[in-house]
Formats: C-alpha cells, structure tokens, sequence
C-alpha cells in the first residue's frame, strides 16, 4: 500500500481510539465499465478483501477486453472475479473495452482513484507508454496479463502472459507435418493490432512465404463467428478453391465451419477442408474429438493465481525472480486428442 494510505489510516485509527468509539471500514460500491464495438454494458464491481502488511484492502483496478469477445475472454474475467475478492483481501474494480483509447481512459481514472495495482490486458500493443509513465509516478505498480504491448519493462512490474508466436508457431508446424498437396488457405484473423493477432497471423505469413503456401484471403473477422461465416461465405460464392481454413480463434472456426456446412462442404479428419483454431473451448475440442475439426491451439486464461502470487511478493518487500511468466500451453490433433484433454484444458 502507498505511504499516504498507510499514515491516513494510523491517524483514523487514532482519532477513534481518543474518541472511545470503534472505526470500521465502509465499502462503496463502483461500476464496471464494458464497453464494445457497437455495444456496451454496465453492472456492478464486486469488492474484494483481503490483506496488505496493514490489514486493509489491496485496491486493484484490472483493465481487461469485453467479457463477451470469446469464450476465453469468459473464462478469463471468471478466474480473475473468483481471485480478486474481498475474501482474499482486495477491493477490486474491472473496466472492460475491445478498444484502446477507452482502455487507456480507464486506466487514467483508476489512477486517479489511487489504486494500488493496474492489472492490464491491452487491447492494442501500442499507445501505453504515456499512461504507464503517468501510473509510475503515482507509485501505481503494473502488471500485465494475457498480452504483451510494445513499453519498457521498467513501466510494468511483471507480465503473465501467453507466448502468441509460439501458439501460432505450433499451429503452423503442425499443418506443415499433414503434408498436403496443395495449402490454398482461407486465413481469419482477430482483431489487427492485439498480441494475439500478431503472433498467430506472423507464423501463419512466415511460413506461407517459406513454403510457397497459397493465401486465398486474408481478413479480420474481429473474433467474431458472424463474420468469419461471411468471410468463408465470399470466397464459396467466388468460385476460388481453398483446402485450409486457419481461424485465430474458435469462435471464428466455428463460423466459418457454418459456412462450409451451408455448402455442403466436408471439413474435418480425411474431409476436403482442414480446420485450425485456438483457444481449445471445450465446445471446440468436442468438435475435435468428433473429426469435425483438425487442430486447437490452446491458450490459457487462468492466470489470476499468478497475478495474486506477484502481489503477495511485492507487498511483502520481496525481489520477484521472474519479471515475465509465459503460461504452458499446448496444441491438440484430432487424432490423437482424449476424454481426459477434453476435461483438462477445454475452458
């Protein structure tokens, strides 16, 4: 906790003991902000407790992507609502955006709010160096999670988060091993700029450069299945052939499969179609296990307990050993894919 609070607190305890009255703390309630494309909601924060050296509440403003992006994006404000509680000793506020400027607005008001800790999944790598800056100098410790952006490490205390490149980098190793005999390759990407885009879509274009590989399209549904169903629907009506679709997630895999049904279009295991997303929902490795799909790559959304362990450190005076952690993460085939994969790392 910040030395103001610290002092502030002892002199309000003070005051109480001289008056013989009891203090206690009082909670206020704040509201999260969610906001989308073309869309946005609002309900209330839960506020978490727990404890710094002094007893009170850590103050924790998280800043991550709307809930509602992907089936990983639930799962990963679920884990950090379940560890960020007043249980566990936070007061915890969340403010939700797909766009940066909003996220950079709100990571300005919780600033101001003095909060003890910024917890940030960016929505663009660029555009944070002015308000990490701003956050520094109000003693308001940073922690990334989820994505990495493009500011000095000393802005930030740490960054738990997924290694996109490699994600895509497996993905891409793995439809090379299928040994096709053509790659005409219908190609979806999330939304341009995140970090989850730039990894999967860099392995992706190295690789069709190094091997010669045909990109039929190449298009952003923005993680969305509505789109991606479009985008797949363009290139049927087109008359251009295709044999890979490689989505930057289920949600966009699953669309662009409904397309394919729409045709009359086989995809899956020994089908006309090969089919790749990530994430691995446990509705896609279903869909995997079934020979529907070919390949899921994971990416891991629980990394509340991560987050939590840095702050028990840096609030108990201690050097952290690590400055990033890169979640283990792995690809599944749907040949070899098991129940057990399926209960373990479908989210």
């Amino acid at each position: 906790m910040k030395m103001k609070k610290v002092l502030a607190m002892a002199a309000s305890t003070l005051l109480c003991s001289v008056m013989l009255a009891g203090c206690g703390s009082s909670e206020s309630s704040k509201t999260d902000s969610s906001s989308d494309s073309g869309s946005s909601s609002s309900s209330s924060s839960e506020k978490k407790d727990s404890g710094s050296s002094s007893g009170s509440l850590i103050k924790v403003g998280i800043i991550n992507n709307d809930p509602n992006e992907s089936g990983y994006r639930t799962a990963n404000v679920n884990d950090l609502k379940a560890t960020f509680t007043k249980e566990n000793g936070f007061d915890a506020s969340f403010a939700y955006s797909l766009k940066n400027e909003e996220q950079i607005n709100y990571a300005q008001k919780f600033i101001q709010d003095e909060v003890d800790y910024l917890l940030l999944s960016a929505a663009d790598t660029a555009g944070w160096d002015s308000v990490l800056k701003d956050a520094k100098d109000a003693g308001v410790r940073v922690i990334l999670f989820d994505r990495t952006i493009d500011a000095d490490e000393s802005l930030y205390e740490a960054s738990i988060v997924s290694d996109m490149a490699k994600e895509g980098e497996q993905a891409v190793d793995w439809l090379k091993s299928q040994d096709l005999v053509a790659y005409d390759i219908i190609h979806i990407q999330g939304v341009v700029g995140t970090a989850a885009q730039k990894g999967r879509s860099g392995a992706l274009e190295a690789a069709a450069d190094e091997y010669g590989w045909n990109i039929v399209t190449k298009q952003t549904a923005e993680w969305n299945a509505e789109k991606a169903q479009q985008i797949v629907q363009s290139v049927i009506d087109s008359g251009n052939k295709f044999n890979v679709i490689y989505a930057e997630n289920d949600d966009m895999a699953k669309g662009a499969v409904a397309a394919l049904d729409r045709a009359n279009i086989s995809h899956g295991v020994d089908k006309d179609v090969v089919v790749i997303g990530f994430d691995c929902n446990k509705w896609a490795l279903e869909e995997l296990k079934k020979g529907n799909w070919n390949y899921d790559g994971q990416c891991n959304p629980f990394q509340s307990t991560y987050i939590k362990d840095i702050i028990d450190k840096l609030e108990n005076g201690e050097t952290l050993s690590q400055k990033t952690i890169i979640m283990d993460e792995k690809g599944f085939d749907a040949k070899t894919i098991t129940d057990d994969d399926v209960e373990q790392y479908g989210i």
